[in-house]
């Protein structure tokens, strides 16, 4: 691997006698991995039904190593969204976290959302998640992935830090900041990110200083911060730390529970105190997984109030939207009948209505003051004249027992492969209507019985080509 002389120089530099061994392992292979959705089947049902060979990544419980010649992403189950293919360093930031059911978590730099939907499955749809993004092209990997996962309790805003700090004051438990970074941890796994660093590595430092001080505000008194990057820099990790604290002495580095593996930070590196060594660093030649760094931030107890203000909407494929609404009387009706017809399951509370479309929004979400929303919550649908059209996320949130009228096949089923292509089937089974459509029982999304035909409702834009 041709690295740059720059950063070679500045490695050997850092880790003297160390160097050998951290090189060494550049010519080793990547590691693969895979995090179980717990939103649909625990960690042992997942071993139990798993046609790959796993090993556990020791930081998150829910994390498995796989052989890539599997090909997971191939797999029904992939479109089921029983799991998400993610490094195996990146899964620790979100488990030094910590995020639990009724918490109010921020993921600040969410796209494309596996860290996002790491943490909605561990709040298990119980609390406020809002998943937020400045890049509206990246949001809709963001927004799919927390569909295809069956997150239910997450808004996505795509705004810049300072304008969610002036909405959120105060208001959330935990923050993770993945922050944008020089990405040094990642050449061994992507040769691309070295032209990347070649030409703005300069910027990050100040850029992720800008982040820490926004996500700052927006923390509760007593609750938590996670910064993390996927760089070894020292400027953007120990440096970056020890300016955030002399900024904001409210803050204090917390130790975190660490497994083998997982080396001290360096605060020698950059004239820092000893608090820094109660950072995390992951090196590839010390784990099994690429280059990563972190550190849990508390702020100490206080009173801050919290900022409230009028709530400005926009609909899921990212077009201006007019101002939420509660549900009118004609769509609550069309949405009624569809429900009593093709669920079992209650209709939600807390429906919302934007341009039409239906939400299901989480409660004691303060009004956001001129916010892009992308999603307002758990899209259900769209309430059209005289009729309901559920959603793709709709089915993604559901289990199979929450349908009227279901077809279920086999992970080797032919319809499976046509169902996910988007085909209209065979009715086999001569349902009327709407029904939900499984793999092994788990929801793929919805198809419309017609008469001897079963119309394709599979959402057009994650079709298999």
């Amino acid at each position: 691997m041709n690295l740059p002389l720059e950063y070679i120089a500045q490695m050997e530099k850092l880790l003297g006698k160390d160097y050998q061994l951290f090189k060494e392992s550049f010519v080793e292979k990547s590691y693969t991995g895979l995090r179980v959705n717990t939103l649909k089947m625990s960690v042992a049902e997942f071993i139990d039904r798993s046609p790959f060979k796993l090993s556990s990544v020791p930081w998150a419980q829910e994390g498995f190593y796989y052989d890539d010649k599997d090909r997971p992403a191939k797999h029904p189950f992939y479109h089921a969204g029983l799991y998400y293919l993610q490094e195996p360093s990146a899964m620790a930031p979100v488990a030094l976290l910590e995020p639990k059911p009724g918490d109010k978590v921020l993921d600040l730099c969410a796209a494309p959302g596996g860290k996002t939907t790491q943490i909605g499955a561990r709040m298990k749809g119980q609390g406020i998640l809002v998943a937020n993004d400045v890049s509206r092209e990246r949001i809709k990997p963001l927004v799919k992935n927390l569909e295809l996962f069956g997150v239910r309790n997450c808004l996505v805003t795509n705004e810049e830090p300072e304008k969610l700090a002036g909405a959120f004051s105060g208001f959330f438990d935990k923050i993770l900041i993945d922050a944008p970074c020089s990405g040094e941890g990642m050449f061994r796994k992507d040769l691309s990110v070295i032209k990347s660093w070649q030409n703005y590595r300069h910027v990050y430092p100040k850029m992720q200083e800008h982040i820490l001080e926004q996500a700052a505000r927006m923390v509760r008194p007593g609750g938590l911060m996670l910064y993390s990057t996927c760089t070894f820099n020292p400027d953007e990790n120990e440096g970056q730390i020890k300016r955030f604290l002399e900024n904001n002495p409210a803050f204090t580095v917390e130790l975190t529970a660490r497994t083998p593996g997982m080396a001290v930070g360096r605060p020698d590196w950059v004239e820092g105190s000893e608090e820094l060594e109660k950072t995390v660093r992951l090196w590839p030649h010390l784990i099994k997984g690429e280059g990563h760094f972190a550190a849990l931030l508390k702020k100490q107890e206080e009173t801050v109030g919290v900022t409230v203000g009028k709530v400005h909407f926009y609909n899921r494929n990212g077009g201006a939207a007019k101002g939420g609404e509660q549900l009118g009387k004609d769509a609550r009706e069309v949405m009624g009948q569809f429900w009593s017809t093709y669920l079992k399951i209650p209709l939600p509370t807390n429906l919302v209505s934007y341009n039409n479309f239906v939400y299901r929004q989480s409660e004691d979400l303060p009004p956001l003051a001129g916010v892009k929303v992308v999603r307002a919550g758990w899209f259900l649908g769209e309430a059209k004249k005289g009729r309901f059209e559920p959603s793709q996320a709709l089915a993604m949130g559901l289990t199979s027992n929450d349908f009227v009228q279901l077809i279920n096949r086999s992970e080797e089923s032919p319809l499976v492969d046509r169902y996910l292509k988007g085909e209209t089937l065979d009715n086999e089974t001569g349902h009327e209507g709407w029904a939900g459509v499984c793999v092994e029982n788990y929801p793929l999304g919805w198809g419309k019985g017609q008469g001897s035909l079963l119309k394709n409702y599979y959402f057009k834009g994650w079709r298999k080509v």
